[in-house]
């Protein structure tokens, strides 16, 4: 069952992106949480519904048949996460000075979060990397949730909706964008 209470990830980008609350726009192409590579679970959003990704999840989720979509395990900013990523660094650091030759150390999995779709058939939980490090402003989490609910409302809804994303997307240039025009954008879509 999808808990939606609130509760990191690093990647390489080689195509223009921008991340917009808990969305990933690269090019037009909407993504909940980060783009995947290769054989690494995702969830895109397209115009025909919501597409699972990945080596253990795929699919196609009709908008048709999708009556809630909504996202648990989201990481929220705070303090503590953010004290925690500078120590983290600064011990990283420390470690790669003190032991510069020998196996590789296994780094920390970026974070998982849930994509949960409620089809006529029941509950389906899709899993995405997080695409932030530290976490989500509790805003943006509100906002991207009323957004995911927003695609569900009907067709028009999701279409004209998407499209503005997409569009926003294709159109964006320099990366993501500062806190406020986030917001701005997500209060935008949202309607």
């Amino acid at each position: 069952m999808c808990d939606t209470t609130a509760v990191p990830s690093s990647g390489e980008v080689s195509e223009p992106m921008a991340m917009v609350g808990l969305f990933w726009i690269a090019e037009g192409d909407v993504y909940v949480g980060a783009k995947p590579s290769g054989l690494a679970p995702g969830v895109r959003l397209t115009p025909e519904g919501v597409t699972a990704l990945g080596d253990s999840q795929s699919g196609l989720y009709l908008w048709e048949d999708v009556q809630a979509l909504t996202v648990a395990d989201v990481p929220v900013r705070s303090l503590k996460r953010q004290v925690g990523a500078v120590k983290d660094l600064a011990l990283g650091a420390v470690m790669e000075l003190a032991l510069p030759v020998g196996p590789g150390r296994a780094g920390e999995a970026p974070a998982m979060m849930t994509v949960c779709v409620e089809a006529p058939d029941g509950e389906h939980e899709l899993t995405a990397y997080v695409a932030v490090a530290l976490g989500y402003s509790q805003t943006e989490i509100d906002l991207s949730r009323a957004l995911l609910s927003r695609l569900t409302e009907g067709a028009a809804t999701m279409e004209t909706t998407l499209a503005s994303m997409s569009k926003w997307g294709r159109a964006r240039e320099g990366g993501t964008p500062r806190r406020a025009e986030r917001e701005g954008l997500l209060r935008e879509w949202v309607g």
